[in-house]
């Protein structure tokens, strides 16, 4: 231990109470020296060497006992430099009043191994042995210097053996003590360490349940919920806090509960436990064997495992498409390369020269599936950057309109922002999810014998998240059709491959963006990208 360790540790409840146990000690040991100092002569005993030192001893021992318990209450702790004087003190009484009431000496020589005992154990062991060679040598002194003549005689023999015994006594105790206490203080150290841990450790779990997809719920013998995650309450469709009857709250599944604990048997089937939210399987299970009156409930969500087989059979079909689409690529390359060597004859006919060109608009089409597929099959990590949308979509629209010849129709920017939009994304996948869209949007976005107007418009949205908007004056999509638009090979054009959106909103979020159609009032359609800000750093104060 340092020699600051009692400082460091000012509010430790065990440091606290040995603290006061010394202070009251030390006010009940005035007391019994002002018992003893003003004990009247006539009683014999104690004789008195010197009245007068051993009254003012007393009293002014008694004061400075009372100081320290005052001044322990009003500061809830002492230094250890405090600790260490008012041990001082302590020596100097008891060797004042061994000096002043020698018939005492034995009790109060014992009183002070108690003041040296809870010494060593709130200081330093080096500190606690210096007392214990003061208290030692101060008993030892008093001894030498009270011979009544130069010769040593038996009862001096005496005195030395008691105070040699008293100084023995003080060092055996002082290294006990100190050693006692240093493992107490550990033994404490680590039980508040355990129970930090335990705390912590509860939190986590509370916290990763709560956070659970599976809802989990405790429901005793009476049919009474005792806790519930958030799974949980929403598969339950959002009950009020204070429905905790299982019945009320969710009749079939309290059937079912019932029915487990009677027959022992699951009904696995899915069952939907309120309107509008997706069916579950409920799973049960006692939290001790054989007793029935706490009970977890699982409740797994359908819709969860029905995305997760969906993901599977996606990447399944990605990788086979992707093997098929390299296979047809060559004979479909040596199609079209001789369907042009065709249309260079001079010797077609107007007829065949048309089939030739049949042949060219579907090999292309094939073309453009067969990128779609590997595309899918061979998603690239994002490499995010710090990207100016506003200076990002102008420069978008100049490139598109140099490489694609848009006719009647019109393709503009709208940055009004008075601020730069900044959002951070990789700019050759956002490159291409834009130009999805708004290839999308040129070709469908469209009324019947009017050209197309469409807008990309950067903003700030809500709390400054970055939005980019690809926004036409169409028809708009029929609110059937918008919520599969995004599904894979889902396509209600004939020539249309069905990948298009869904490889856009998949780029999208591996740059933790989200894509979604938000329908336009008057008509048309607006594909809104909802991007991700900048992280802002904050100038330390």
């Amino acid at each position: 231990m340092s020699s600051r360790a009692i400082a460091d540790t000012p509010n430790s409840t065990t440091t606290r109470h040995e603290l006061l146990f010394l202070n009251y000690f030390r006010l009940a040991q005035a007391l019994v020296y002002v018992g003893l100092a003003f004990t009247p002569s006539s009683s014999g005993w104690p004789h008195l060497n010197n009245g007068d030192l051993a009254r003012l001893v007393a009293a002014g021992y008694l004061l400075f006992a009372l100081a320290v318990v005052s001044i322990t209450h009003l500061t809830k702790a002492l230094g250890w430099l405090g600790v260490l004087g008012t041990l001082l003190v302590d020596i100097v009484a008891a060797v004042l009043a061994i000096i002043a009431m020698n018939d005492a000496r034995i009790g109060i020589a014992m009183m002070l191994a108690v003041n040296l005992a809870a010494g060593a154990l709130l200081l330093p062991l080096r500190m606690a042995l210096f007392l214990a060679a003061l208290a030692t040598l101060g008993v030892l002194g008093r001894t030498l210097f009270s011979l009544p003549h130069p010769g040593p005689t038996p009862g001096d023999d005496r005195d030395f053996l008691e105070s040699g015994l008293f100084g023995m006594a003080y060092f055996a105790i002082v290294v006990l003590c100190n050693v006692l206490g240093r493992q107490l203080r550990a033994s404490e150290a680590l039980a508040e360490q355990r129970s930090i841990d335990l705390v912590n450790l509860a939190q986590v779990n509370e916290l990763i349940i709560r956070r659970m997809k599976t809802g989990v719920m405790l429901v005793d013998d009476a049919n009474r919920i005792h806790q519930i995650n958030e799974s949980a309450w929403m598969l339950l469709g959002n009950p009020s806090s204070d429905q905790r009857d299982l019945g009320r709250v969710a009749p079939e599944l309290s059937r079912r509960l019932y029915h487990w604990i009677t027959s022992g048997k699951l009904d696995e089937t899915a069952t939907q436990l309120a309107d509008g939210v997706p069916e579950v399987v409920p799973r049960f299970s006692r939290l001790a064997p054989n007793d029935d009156s706490l009970v977890l409930i699982f409740l797994d969500d359908t819709s969860l495992v029905s995305r997760r087989a969906e993901e599977l059979t996606l990447g399944s079909l990605g990788r086979l498409s992707a093997s098929i689409a390299h296979e047809i690529r060559n004979p479909l390359a040596a199609i079209r390369y001789s369907a042009q060597l065709l249309a260079e004859s001079n010797e077609i006919s107007s007829t065949d020269l048309r089939m030739v060109e049949i042949i060219n608009n579907h090999c292309s089409r094939l073309n453009d599936i067969i990128e779609n597929i590997l595309q899918l099959s061979r998603r690239e990590r994002s490499r995010p950057e710090s990207l100016n949308l506003g200076d990002w979509a102008h420069g978008f629209v100049d490139e598109y309109k140099q490489g694609n010849d848009l006719g009647n129709d019109s393709l503009r920017v709208i940055d009004n922002s008075a601020q730069p939009v900044i959002a951070v994304a990789d700019s050759q996948q956002l490159h291409q999810v834009v130009w999805n869209l708004v290839q999308n949007a040129l070709r469908y976005g469209r009324m019947p014998g009017e050209p197309a107007r469409v807008l990309v418009v950067v903003r700030h949205g809500e709390h400054g998240v970055p939005i980019l908007e690809v926004i036409d004056r169409g028809p708009g999509i029929a609110p059937k059709v918008a919520a599969q638009i995004f599904e894979p090979f889902y396509t209600t054009h004939e020539y249309g491959t069905g990948l298009g959106l869904y490889l856009a909103r998949q780029m999208a979020e591996a740059n933790q963006a989200a894509l979604e159609y938000v329908r336009v009032a008057g008509g048309g359609s607006c594909f809104r990208l909802v991007l991700t800000p900048p992280v802002r750093i904050e100038p330390a104060a």
